[in-house]
């Protein structure tokens, strides 16, 4: 059997760049098994599984070439994005159900945002040796303690003085997946307040060895809890975010993620991370 995977580039910055996707639609029949191997064969950081749903818009389960995971930001938009470019999402407010519960969708022609909830953050004080040597860096060249952020997904954010010390990360793989394991992380988000384009708030690196991505170049799901980081511990206070991922890459992939804060006074109740969706090409993968 043939199987269709449209491969779509989220969060582009322009028209250019982006964090590829594959997305698979129709996807009820298929096993989890048959899902997984279709992810591998594809490659990519993360495919995205179309299916029907009772209680959402539409179901959606993610697999990286390695194992499934809750929720994935790019893959997210990149599958709305592809809805939407299909004439297949009948109202711009929809959902999506996961395998952790459903979130709400907004689209309006190729861009989608999508809910993430309120932040949790989680102190590691006594690993910031261990978390900088992981990235070839020493506390002379970062602006924070690191420190664990959630929004769906946990990631520990990590700030650095400026772009040529994001840009000069050696990051150790295999250190990174080991403290990725030990605290139940997606991965390491580093990230520094000087941007490569005007008119933003951060330039990000994303390193994700445990789920088999070395770096990717837009990670919604990271972008978010970043935001929240900088309203909450280093007052840039804001109702909305620009984060630009994908700059500081050896092989650069442009990226710009979206986000907007729900606020009941100054806490933050949760958000929606955002962006568009270009589809570059459609693959067939045999099963």
């Amino acid at each position: 059997m043939k199987v269709s995977v449209a491969i779509v580039n989220a969060f582009v910055d322009g028209s250019n760049g982006g964090n590829p996707a594959g997305v698979v639609l129709d996807a009820d029949d298929l096993t989890a098994g048959q899902k997984q191997g279709i992810a591998r064969q594809v490659g990519l950081s993360e495919t995205a599984f179309v299916s029907r749903s009772k209680v959402a818009g539409f179901k959606l389960e993610f697999f990286t070439p390695t194992r499934q995971i809750a929720h994935c930001g790019h893959a997210t938009i990149a599958t709305f994005s592809y809805l939407s470019q299909q004439g297949l999402v009948p109202e711009p407010n929809t959902s999506k159900e996961t395998i952790d519960g459903t979130r709400a969708i907004q689209v309006n022609g190729d861009f989608a945002y999508m809910e993430q909830l309120g932040p949790g953050y989680t102190q590691i004080a006594d690993q910031t040796d261990a978390v900088l040597q992981a990235l070839g860096l020493d506390k002379d060249s970062t602006i924070t303690d690191p420190m664990i952020a959630n929004t769906g997904n946990s990631f520990i954010l990590v700030g650095v003085k400026d772009l040529q010390t994001l840009k000069n990360i050696n990051p150790d793989q295999r250190q990174i997946e080991k403290l990725s394991e030990a605290f139940d992380l997606i991965g390491f988000y580093v990230f520094t307040l000087e941007t490569s384009q005007t008119g933003r708030d951060a330039s990000t690196r994303m390193f994700a060895p445990r789920y088999g991505i070395a770096e990717e170049s837009a990670t919604g799901m990271a972008a978010g809890p970043l935001a929240c980081y900088l309203h909450d511990h280093l007052g840039i206070v804001k109702d909305t975010y620009q984060i630009e991922q994908g700059y500081c890459m050896v092989q650069p992939s442009p990226s710009c993620i979206h986000v907007s804060l729900n606020k009941e006074g100054t806490d933050i109740t949760s958000l929606s991370a955002g962006g568009t969706g270009v589809v570059s090409r459609v693959i067939q993968i045999e099963i």
